[in-house]
């Protein structure tokens, strides 16, 4: 069978002239020079996690890692994420009770050609939302992605945050 027709092939994707691994398409070496990397402290860290809607939840899924791209909002210092009920990080996080499972959070905002922008990891206790006036205005607030229904949602209550700035 050629590799074409294998069932595993991948679609061919628009072929477009890429860079070498680690550097850039622009002409300017200065765009891309060593940035310094400034800490932020925890406030810096939440003020740019609340400005921003896209991240990626980190969990343990059958003893390993594994990460989600979600959209979430950050409502009293917590970061709140629509899911559904079959979803391994809403399971994980009932079953724990109202000890909540441990779990990471990053987002970032970083240029790709100037490599100047933010990086912010919060880690802490994820757990259900269970009041249902917070539910119904979180399934008001926040568009999921995918076209599951999205009746469900988790709050991680953060423990540590840290945050870095890259600058010229």
């Amino acid at each position: 069978m050629s590799q074409a027709g294998h069932p595993l092939s991948r679609p061919s994707l628009p072929s477009a002239p890429l860079a070498p691994w680690g550097t850039a398409r622009e002409a300017d070496p200065a765009a891309v020079a060593p940035r310094r990397t400034v800490e932020l402290t925890e406030d810096q860290s939440l003020r740019l996690l609340g400005e921003t809607s896209l991240g990626r939840v980190v969990f343990t899924q059958r003893a390993l890692p594994a990460i989600r791209p979600v959209n979430h909002l950050l409502d009293r210092g917590r970061i709140v994420i629509r899911t559904h009920q079959d979803s391994d990080l809403f399971v994980q996080a009932r079953s724990h009770g109202d000890q909540g499972v441990v779990v990471a959070y990053q987002a970032d905002d970083i240029d790709p050609l100037t490599h100047l922008g933010w990086s912010v990891v919060a880690t802490g206790y994820c757990r259900p939302v269970t009041d249902p006036d917070d539910l119904m205005c979180y399934q008001q607030l926040i568009r999921p992605w995918s076209d599951r229904v999205m009746n469900c949602a988790v709050q991680i209550r953060p423990h540590l945050v840290t945050g870095i700035m890259l600058t010229p």
